[in-house]
Formats: structure tokens, sequence, C-alpha cells
């Protein structure tokens, strides 16, 4: 018995003496992860939540067996990942001070130390793509922790949606696009807005049943929500159904009485309907609501603009660039303002200070193009679009810009090839339909003529505008005259002088003259004449800033 107690005194004196310091680590180490679990179910501050992460550090360092060594690296991971999320809502909510991007870099330091910890963290994905999402982040890493959060979260939820649709926002094939708001709406079955989303994609890819589809499916979740309201009033407007646009646009103002959005909306619903005073009471209520407000300011010297109050357009715009510098949308508006007024020179300098700044803006590149055409420098302008097709052979407004150019200047066989690859982006585009139509029609040269296709395009375009604008009237009258049936030309010819306006009279009653002489209308310009057949001003509402 005693021999038997010796030997176990001996081998306790002999591990004492080989790993009794490891011993008493290790418990020293167990008794910092047991504070930091008990402060972890109590902290609340940044403090309290670094004293956490400090006590998980001092654990590990100290040693800890192998099973609490990784509840140890699982609770700093999830003590990481809270910590950096709270600077990162500090950083979401308010960035007015000029420091936040070091908070930025703060909040990163934590998340993306936490999913080297632990790689099976949506959450710390999703708020590190957030922060890089923002003005001077990393858009390739953003991308990538978007996927990754994608990715491991293996459950439908409401943080998986909100991933998918950020994603889906980024997506530039609209394939892509809508697989992942497809897949947001089946992770988040409650929540409308991923129906809202998708909505708003259709509608943009022109297909307004389905657009409406989503808006209703969404409002059967939350009748009472005023953004869907406004998209599905947006999608009616397109439809030209404007009284039901209308009614919904009250009724989200009823919701939210003091609202900007119903009233943004409802002045483009009036101006769709070209009540010009209407939108503009609109606009001027929702910039008492919510002064210097860009959206506001752009629609409503929009509006101005079309009632040619220039001095007054230019005055929002010029209040916009006071308030966003080098806004690219305000930049180019105040361009088309000079251009309006003839100041080609000028418009053209101001697209050219743009595309200093930001050199492969192909949208700024076409306006310019369209610019140098309006100051007859159209060489200049084939080489701009030419460029941009080199490089995007599917860019339609390049497309179309290049025929259109190629049209002005007789340059009939070059116009045709680049509206038969246009058309065939864009087969409803009434734009494309008509001036297609019309070098089909109306060009001296034999070979390049075709009446029976004009009369198919120029129909197309006349039913997509509800036979109302006169020139494209006109040219299903001079495509049926190419065809030798000169009563129906006559008659379409008429219906044109009727509709037109006062500066478009003239040229169409030439055509109707050459009509009743049995003869069709002929028509070869060198890009040295005025324009004969003036277009109304086009109403392209624009965009909200981002």
């Amino acid at each position: 018995m005693l021999r038997t107690l010796y030997v176990v005194m001996l081998a306790l004196v002999v591990g004492w003496g080989l790993g009794g310091d490891s011993l008493l680590a290790q418990q020293d180490g167990q008794d910092d992860l047991v504070k930091a679990r008990e402060l972890k179910l109590e902290a609340k501050t940044l403090t309290d939540l670094g004293e956490v992460i400090r006590l998980c550090e001092s654990a590990l360092k100290k040693g800890l067996d192998q099973d609490s060594a990784e509840q140890a690296n699982l609770l700093l991971s999830a003590t990481l990942i809270q910590r950096g999320s709270q600077v990162a809502r500090m950083v979401f909510e308010d960035r007015s001070d000029p420091k936040w991007p070091a908070f930025r870099e703060r909040a990163l330091e934590d998340l993306e130390r936490a999913v080297k910890l632990d790689p099976k963290q949506p959450e710390a994905y999703f708020r590190i793509a957030q922060l890089h999402l923002l003005p001077g982040g990393d858009a390739k890493r953003a991308a990538e922790a978007l996927d990754r959060s994608i990715e491991v979260n293996q459950q439908d939820s409401p943080l998986k949606a909100q991933a998918l649709l950020i994603r889906a926002a980024l997506q530039k094939d609209p394939a892509k696009k809508l697989a992942d708001l497809d897949q947001a709406a089946q992770a988040a079955p409650g929540d409308p807005s991923p129906l809202r989303a998708r909505g708003m994609f259709h509608a943009q890819q022109g297909k307004f049943e389905q657009a409406l589809a989503d808006f209703d499916a969404a409002l059967a979740i939350d009748p009472r929500h005023p953004e869907t309201l406004e998209a599905k009033a947006a999608t009616l407007g397109r439809l030209k159904r404007y009284d039901e646009a209308l009614a919904l646009l009250d009724r989200a103002l009823k919701l939210d009485p003091d609202s900007v959005g119903p009233l943004v909306e409802r002045a483009r619903v009036h101006e769709m309907q070209e009540n010009l005073q209407a939108a503009l009471d609109d606009l001027n209520e929702a910039d008492r609501r919510d002064p210097g407000n860009p959206v506001v300011l752009l629609l409503r010297a929009n509006v101005y603009r079309q009632r040619e109050e220039d001095d007054k357009a230019l005055a929002d715009v010029d209040a916009v660039l006071r308030l966003r510098p080098g806004l690219d949308m305000a930049m180019r508006f105040r361009a088309g303002l000079l251009a309006d007024q003839g100041k080609y020179a000028d418009a053209i300098r101001q697209i050219e200070e743009l595309l200093a700044k930001s050199p492969d803006d192909v949208d700024s590149r076409i306006q310019l193009a369209y610019l140098y055409s309006l100051d007859r420098k159209h060489e200049k302008t084939i080489e701009i679009f030419s460029r941009i097709l080199e490089k995007d052979p599917g860019n339609f407004s390049a497309l179309r810009g290049r025929a259109d150019t190629y049209l002005g200047i007789g340059k009939h066989a070059e116009a045709i090839a680049d509206y038969e690859k246009a058309l065939k982006l864009r087969p409803d585009d009434s734009g494309i339909l008509n001036n297609f139509a019309w070098v089909l029609a109306t060009s001296p040269f034999d070979h390049l003529r075709n009446g029976k296709r004009a009369i198919e395009l120029a129909e197309r375009a006349c039913k997509l505008t509800d036979y109302q604008q006169a020139h494209i009237l006109s040219t299903l009258g001079a495509a049926y005259a190419e065809s030798g049936d000169f009563a129906t030309a006559m008659k379409w010819s008429q219906k044109a002088i009727e509709l037109g306006r006062d500066d478009q009279k003239e040229a169409l009653q030439k055509e109707l003259d050459s009509y009743k002489a049995k003869k069709p209308f002929r028509e070869l310009k060198t890009g040295d004449e005025p324009e004969e057949r003036p277009k109304p001003r086009k109403r392209s509402p624009p965009k909200s800033p981002k």
C-alpha cells in the first residue's frame, strides 16, 4: 500500500516537473476563456467587445486543449464580426465625418480576420462587400465577398436575399441578373423587396406584364408599401395607363403624405401625358419638401426645357452642379441645354471636361458625337461612333447615331447596313423603324429602295406611336408613294400635315404636292443643308443620381 502511494506521488512530482507549467498555463488560458464567455453575454459597447477579443487572444496564447481552442477561435470570430459590424453600421449611417474611411478600414480589419478564423460566416462576407462598395472601395473584393456570402449561406434567409439583390444590381449579364433575382425571391418569400426588384428589371427589359405580376405579388405581401406602388405606377405610365398610374400615386401619397417619391413619379406621369404644368406643380412641391434634391431639380429642368424656358432649366442644372460638382448626368444635361441654344462649342467643351475625368464613359462619348453632328462636323461624329463600335459592336446608340449621320450626309448604303444591325437589337424601336423606312422609300439610288419593306417598317412605327407622330405618318406616305399607291400616300401625308408643328408643315406640304403629281418623294442630303424634317425635342427624364 505504501509502495503504491509512493509510486503515485513520484509520478505526480515527475509530471509536475515535466509538464506542470503547461498544465498551469492551460488552466490560466481556460480561466480567460471563461471570463471571455461571461463578458460576451453582456457585452454591448465597442470597449466591451474589445475586452472579449483580448481575453480570447490571451486564452489562446496561454494555451488551451484542442476543444477549448476551437471554442475560443469561434468566440473570437463571432466577436470580431459583432465589433466589425457595429463599426460598419456607423459608416453606413453617417459619412459626414471626413474620417469615415478610417472607420471602414477598422471594420474591414475585424471582418477579414473573422473570416480567416471561420470561413463559413455569411454575415461577415456580406458586411465586407457592403464596405467595399462604398466610394474608394475594392470592387473586385466586394464581388468576391458577395459570392462567398451566398456560397456559404446554405439556408434561405433575408441575409442571403440581400446579398443576391446586391449582386444582381452589379451583374451586367441580364440572364445572370434575373437568376439572382429569382433566387432572392425564393430566399425571402415573405419580403416584397426581391419581387419589386425583379419587377423593375422586367420593366427595364420591356416585359411590362411580367413586371406588373411581380409588383402585384409584392403588394399582396405589403399593400401599404409606397415604393412598390411607385414602381407599379411607373410601369403603368410606360403602358400609357395613366389614370391607373395616377390613382396608385395618390394612394402612395396618402400612405406617406410627406414623401417626395410619389410626387416625383406623378410628375413623370404628367410629363408623359404632356401635362407640363401639372408636372411642374408636383416638382415645385417636391422641391419645397426636399430642397436641393438633385433628382427633383433635374426633372424640373427637363420640364422647363420642354416649355422652352431654358434660363430656368439652366438655373436648376447649375444648382445641382453646385450641390454635386462633376455629377455626370447634370453635366450632360447642361451640354444639351447649351446645344438647344446653338452654343455647340460650349456644349462640346462641357462634355470634353466630363471625359477628361471619365475617359471610358461611353454615354458621354455618344453625346459628344451627337454634338459634333449638330455642329455639322460629320466626319468627327462618324469617327467617334466607329471607335465605340470597334469595342462594342452591339452598342445600339452608336449604331443608331452612325446610321442617322450616314443618312444625313447621303451615304445611304452605309446607313442601311447600320439600320439593319440596330433593328435586330431593338425590333420595336419606332425611331429606327421610321428612319430605316424613310431611306428605303426616298433614296434616289434605285438599287437601295424597297417600297414593300418600307411600308412594313413604317406601319410598325405608326402602330407603336398610335399614329400620332407627324414625321412617322409622313414616312408611311412616302413608302406608299414608292410602291405606286399615291391615293394612300396622299391620305397619310395629309394626316401628317394636320398633326405637324408649324415648323414641319412646309416640308410636309412639299411631300404631299409630290404625291398629287404622282411622283414618289426623293431625298439626298449632303450634310450641309439645314434639317428639313425636324423631330420633336426629346423628353427623356433623367435617371436618379447614384
